[in-house]
């Protein structure tokens, strides 16, 4: 056996770069590469390997190591999946800022290798700058912090323990199933440490996507439940975008009559004027969804875990009707008390199109469909409407970022606040990666990283990051690495002084006053107004271009010129912090039973009649 002498982390890079996939015939890295920040718990042993090989293998620095892994996660999330990335930071504080990005890419089932550096595995120097101590386990670094955030964890001790535990983070990696974060820690003394590998080990491997089909029990009782209904829909979930499903979908959809609502994930999975795109589902969701959702007497689940937000908390759909759930996790297709239907989509839909021939649903549920579709565009086409106004609202910003955009080709990415709302409801998009949320844990901060991202996925599109103040002070460093790296995006923030989102659940939602939220309910030195901030002169500091404007006629101007920029381009302008587009539904969010405002009392009571409704549908 032909061996090679290299130290862990050596091997760690050499493995990495021979993992290949084939896209549209073109075998490509399927990483593409490794966000770091070094410091003294990997700048010596993983540093060292990854220089020599840079040009083959990019190395990018961030400047904020949970940031970073958001640009990773993004580029996975608009790559299908199909292509990854790594991240690596110092031991202690470094890798533990990774931490919430490891949650946001497991909620999302997105595939991220983790690397983060870790104390001594000899022990011999401890305690370690920056090093957390547990006496009663000295097993135990900050780095378990990534336990309950990761697919897969594994510390490498030894660096002849990459042979077995290389091989399992990849299969996470790339399991449609198990899908999501791999974490090795690596201590840096076993970093620098030299191993005889095996040459085999480091032989190109071109990883293909699995396709389970569906057990043919599981597929008859799904077609016989199918069959028997009259008013069916179908909820489209991200599994449909990442089982590259969406010409089955369609086919199933178009051949009978099946109406389909979209979440957050799945948004997308049909061109936005297809005739049965009823739009967005859930609380971000339409009217026409919603009301659909109250009459259907079956739903198709394709590809989603079902959440809160798509479910209306459980109480959006009518009580009676029965659930579909095909789904490669069973996990996922057993929810709700759903007939699951275990598969891959691609695969699944297809045999769906098949088993179904003879059946359609009702033509008077299809006329329903397209009448409440209708109502809902015109609702959408007024929101985004220019009123005039002197605040302009959330709405209106959209529409005229949707109306400088290409359809066909440009990409909206946002991932908290209020905008997820209004850009589910809104946005309008011909291809299937023309809109990118992060809503599974929909992290603040993850915005202006996660454009990075994008960018790098689809070099071609123009990218429009949507971000509210509150996010954008959550964490914007990665503007500079947007320009040091010729990322070029556009970022709009809209200015609605606080946490918009959370002052209208606050008051309208639940009843309570106004209160740490809005800036104008903060508490500030002497009572006085809190400052108001120059996002745009902030983000030129760091070498964006940008201009802030007042009027919607103002920033249509200024989207004309930040498309024409070749470099990142801020534009900002205030909003109404108080106005949503109609549609949406309950959400769950517990209202206290015994206050002394009249409203939360009011609250409280709208609170337990949808409680009554959601225990209907357990």
């Amino acid at each position: 056996m032909s061996t090679i002498r290299l130290t862990m982390a050596q091997a760690v890079v050499r493995y990495l770069m021979a993992q290949k996939v084939v896209i549209d015939g073109d075998k490509l890295p399927m990483f593409a590469g490794v966000w770091a920040i070094f410091g003294h718990g990997n700048v010596a042993g993983l540093g060292e390997a990854l220089e020599p090989v840079q040009d083959q293998f990019p190395t990018y620095r961030g400047q904020n190591e949970q940031t970073m892994a958001h640009a990773a996660i993004a580029y996975a999330k608009t790559s299908n999946r199909r292509r990854m990335m790594a991240v690596t930071a110092s031991a202690g504080p470094g890798s533990v800022n990774m931490v919430t990005a490891s949650a946001v890419a497991h909620v999302n089932r997105l595939p991220v290798l983790f690397l983060p550096g870790d104390t001594f595995a000899t022990r011999m120097p401890d305690p370690v700058l920056q090093q957390v101590e547990n006496p009663h386990d000295y097993t135990l670094t900050s780095n378990d912090a990534f336990k309950p955030v990761s697919r897969y964890f594994d510390r490498i001790m030894r660096p002849e323990q990459l042979l077995v535990a290389l091989p399992n983070a990849l299969r996470v990696l790339t399991d449609p199933v198990d899908c999501g974060p791999a974490c090795l820690a690596i201590p840096q003394d076993v970093q620098t440490m030299a191993f005889d590998y095996p040459e085999s080990f480091f032989e190109e491997k071109i990883h293909y996507l699995r396709r389970q089909g569906p057990d043919l029990d599981e597929l008859n009782r799904a077609v016989e439940l199918i069959k028997q209904a009259n008013k069916p829909m179908i909820i489209a979930g991200g599994g449909a975008h990442y089982s590259e499903a969406l010409d089955e979908l369609d086919e199933l959809v178009t051949q009978f009559n099946i109406p389909v609502a979209e979440t957050q994930a799945g948004k997308g999975s049909l061109p936005w004027d297809h005739a049965l795109n009823v739009g967005a589902m859930g609380v971000c969701g339409g009217s026409a969804a919603a009301n659909l959702a109250a009459e259907t007497d079956l739903i198709i689940a394709v590809g989603t875990r079902l959440g809160d937000f798509a479910t209306g908390s459980r109480a959006l759909f009518n009580a009676d009707a029965k659930l579909v759930c095909i789904n490669v996790g069973s996990c996922d297709a057993i929810k709700h008390q759903a007939q699951p239907l275990v598969g891959d989509a691609k695969l699944t839909l297809s045999l769906l199109v098949n088993a179904l021939s003879g059946w359609s649903s009702d033509a008077a549920w299809v006329a329903k469909c397209s009448g409440e579709r209708a109502e809902w565009l015109n609702t959408c086409d007024i929101a985004m409407t220019d009123r005039g106004s002197d605040l302009p609202t959330d709405a209106e910003v959209v529409g005229a970022v949707l109306r400088s955009s290409d359809q066909t080709k440009d990409i909206v990415e946002c991932a908290a606040g209020g905008l997820p709302g209004e850009l589910q409801k809104l946005w309008r998009t011909q291809h299937s990666k023309g809109y990118h949320l992060e809503y599974g844990y929909s992290c603040m901060g993850y915005e202006v990283a996660g454009g990075i991202g994008v960018k790098m996925a689809k070099p071609d599109s123009e990218v429009y990051v949507m971000v509210g103040d509150g996010s954008y002070m959550m964490a914007n460093s990665e503007i500079f690495t947007s320009v040091m790296l010729g990322q070029k995006f556009i970022l709009v923030v809209l200015d609605n002084r606080g946490f918009g989102c959370i002052h209208r659940l606050q008051t309208t939602g639940c009843g309570g006053a106004g209160f740490n939220n809005l800036l104008e309910d903060c508490f500030t030195a002497k009572g006085g107004p809190a400052p108001k901030i120059d996002f745009t002169a902030h983000a030129k500091a760091m070498g964006a271009g940008g201009e802030t404007v007042s009027t919607i006629v103002e920033l249509e101007a200024a989207l004309k010129r930040a498309r024409a920029a070749d470099q990142t381009y801020i534009i900002t302008i205030d909003t109404d912090p108080l106005v949503t587009t109609d549609g949406g539904c309950w959400w769950e969010v517990a209202v206290p039973e015994v206050s002394p405002r009249t409203q939360v009392q009011e609250a409280r009571a709208r609170y337990d009649e949808n409680k009554k409704r959601q225990l209907q549908n357990l």
